[in-house]
């Protein structure tokens, strides 16, 4: 892996080492340093450093992924803030504080930002709106919808 000076951050390089270790790695986010290098035919230090390089240079990380749904979360709310009177990142990092919203997007069009929203159940939506979300100076408009369903919820979305 090589990393590119960039005018503001460095860029990985991935080579195709680094592409198969993050492909076994989406696979099985279990696998050994040593399953990987027997797989890819290089040893178990190489994939070690190689990891490491990947993870420093954040073009990878390993998480665990968990179920909402195991963990009492009932409700997926989607909500759109429009924001007047405030940088929109202080607005972003307020609401990014409140353990419910688990993704917030800078948006271009009628929002400037969307949330995702994990509650336990309807009961909560208003509490979270008014209470907390409404409260927040710079939030001059908001537009809220229930996920009834969800149709796919994968993390391996970065093309390689």
């Amino acid at each position: 892996m090589q990393i590119k000076d960039g005018s503001s951050s460095n860029i990985p390089v991935l080579d195709d080492l680094d592409n198969g270790i993050i492909n076994m790695l989406r696979e099985n986010g279990r696998a050994t340093n040593l399953e990987i290098a027997e797989s890819l035919g290089i040893t178990a230090a190489t994939v070690s450093a190689r990891i490491k390089r990947l993870e420093e240079s954040r073009a990878m990380r390993v998480v665990a992924v968990s179920d909402f749904a195991a963990h009492g979360y009932e409700v997926l709310l989607a909500v759109g803030i429009k924001v007047a009177g405030r940088d929109v990142d202080d607005v972003a990092a307020e609401l990014g504080a409140l353990p419910e919203v688990f993704s917030i997007n800078m948006m271009n069009g009628r929002f400037d930002l969307e949330l995702l929203v994990a509650l336990k159940n309807f009961d909560e939506i208003s509490v979270f709106m008014t209470d907390h979300v409404a409260r927040i100076k710079g939030i001059a408009a908001m537009d809220s919808a229930v996920a009834y369903d969800v149709v796919k919820f994968e993390f391996n979305v970065a093309p390689l």
